[in-house]
């Protein structure tokens, strides 16, 4: 998930390059902002660093154990050819 600390810098941020004049909307518009983001945000499919981290873990054993079975087959493949 995203750090809500994250998404106050950034509507913050953008609220601060207001003119002027609208500054007095800074408040509001800074929490409406922040809404939005986290709206769409949450619209997204997305998973956190440790997730990724542990499917693509999975994907690399997963990846050498058909490498693996590959080779056997392509011995057991070569047996059979000589018999």
């Amino acid at each position: 998930m995203i750090d809500p600390k994250i998404l106050d810098d950034i509507s913050g941020k953008v609220a601060q390059t207001l003119p002027k004049g609208l500054q007095a909307l800074q408040g509001d518009l800074q929490h409406n902002l922040r809404s939005a983001l986290e709206s769409a945000l949450a619209r997204l499919n997305l998973v956190t660093r440790e997730e990724f981290d542990v499917q693509a873990a999975v994907l690399q054993r997963t990846r050498t154990r058909v490498e693996a079975l590959e080779k056997q087959l392509a011995e057991l493949e070569e047996t059979l050819n000589r018999k």
